[in-house]
């Protein structure tokens, strides 16, 4: 019996699985397959919609996190147009596959050709923007002028645009050329900054076929992800086809990305899903989150504590410990000490023991003192104590060599003993 339990509940759950993936994928997708001429079009699978401010960084090239698709999605990206000539080709192709991509302007490019970005957002496009002038040095620029590189470019874009809404809070960095400062400065006001999960080297000096054999490799390395393109390249005209093709042979699916807004929430997501490999519970992490930059509203500060403050008013006294108010009252009565306590003879005890060669000298004068005291109760000694005076005697006459050795040998004690005079 618990056995044919088991069993049925492993169908039901199975099966719960299999209708709610119809229902997150299949309706979207037939959606997207209704392409009027392209019957095999790859189509569009799912409308992914994001809220910046929640996850403001992504594109594993640079960051943690990435969008967070499912596997064999991919997400198709195209920086640096509009660009008449190969643009328009590209959303033509876009086009006749019911593809929707997400496309990052530059300002200068809309200013001079601002029926491109209306085309764009006609097709249903998402239109982000990536600059005024696409310059490489974001990385090193001050806050004035990547701010107004940020700003040129949202501004012409939405000119451009028959309605300013459309325009998406998303930006790349041109080259992306990451820094903290930009990255601080977009986050600040909403906007979503996007890297990449791999590129296909279009912007470089390379066949189409090689454009189009570096977007697979990659993609097929990663399973999923954002693929970064150009759409202002002969290259990438010549690719895109071919990668398309690719695509559907491999099963893989198109995702569209919108911005939240409050008519349209964000999909509910789980924060792991935003990581390109999620780890497991045998995977063991070692990451420390980042310490998030804070933006201060106010400077003001407290002033530093003076003397004054620390009891020296006699109503703050009783505050302090008794052992401090104690200690207090005898450090203000302790007398001074006399200056011939620091001075030191120059045949004295002390100034012998701080050489080695005094030592022994030293030694024999102190117990030549105590010689006599010990005598006087030790008469049956006499006989044997006289070969002790002589020694005594010896090393009385002996002392004043030591002594005229420790001057010599050791003049640093002598020194501070005369300095000491002097300073009487």
């Amino acid at each position: 019996m618990i056995g044919s339990s088991v069993v049925s509940r492993t169908r039901s759950w199975t099966a719960l699985g299999l209708m709610l993936g119809l229902l997150t994928t299949a309706s979207p997708a037939a959606l997207a397959a209704d392409c009027p001429g392209h019957p095999d079009a790859l189509g569009t699978s799912r409308t992914l919609v994001v809220d910046p401010r929640e996850h403001p960084l992504i594109g594993t090239m640079q960051y943690r996190e990435t969008l967070p698709l499912r596997d064999h999605e991919v997400v198709l990206t195209f920086d640096d147009g509009p660009l008449p000539k190969y643009s328009n080709q590209v959303l033509k192709i876009l086009d006749d596959e019911c593809i929707k991509a997400t496309f990052f302007i530059i300002g200068s490019q809309a200013k001079a050709n601002p029926e491109g970005v209306r085309k764009l957002v006609a097709a249903g496009h998402t239109v982000g923007t990536h600059s005024m002038d696409h310059p490489l040095t974001f990385d090193r620029m001050p806050v004035e002028k990547f701010e107004a590189e940020i700003n040129g470019g949202i501004e012409w874009t939405s000119a451009a645009m028959t309605d300013p809404s459309k325009l998406a809070p998303f930006f790349r960095i041109p080259g992306l050329m990451r820094a903290e400062g930009v990255e601080h400065h977009l986050i600040a006001r909403g906007i979503q900054v996007w890297s990449a999960d791999f590129p296909a080297d279009d912007w470089r000096h390379v066949s189409s076929d090689r454009v189009y054999q570096l977007a697979i490799q990659r993609l097929e390395a990663k399973g999923k992800g954002i693929l970064l393109l150009h759409d202002i390249q002969a290259r990438t005209v010549a690719a895109l086809p071919k990668i398309i093709r690719d695509l559907k042979a491999r099963g893989y699916r198109i995702v569209h990305v919108v911005p939240a807004t409050a008519d349209r929430p964000a999909t509910p997501t789980n924060p792991v899903e935003w990581l390109l490999h999620p780890p497991t519970e045998t995977t063991p992490i070692a990451r420390w989150p980042a310490v998030p930059g804070f933006v201060f509203t106010q400077t003001k500060t407290l002033p530093a504590p003076s003397l004054a403050d620390l009891n020296a008013q006699t109503e703050h006294q009783p505050l302090l410990p008794r052992r401090t108010m104690a200690q207090a009252d005898v450090a203000a009565t302790l007398p001074v000490p006399g200056r011939a306590l620091f001075a030191i003879p120059e045949g004295s005890v002390e100034v012998l023991l701080s050489t080695t060669l005094s030592r022994r000298a030293a030694t024999r004068l102190a117990m030549a003192a105590e010689t006599p005291h010990a005598a006087k109760g030790k008469t049956a000694r006499g006989k044997a104590a006289k070969p002790q005076a002589r020694h005594t005697a010896h090393a009385a006459q002996a002392a004043p060599k030591h002594a005229a050795q420790a001057k010599t040998t050791a003049p640093r004690p002598t020194r501070l003993a005369t300095s000491a005079k002097k300073r009487a």
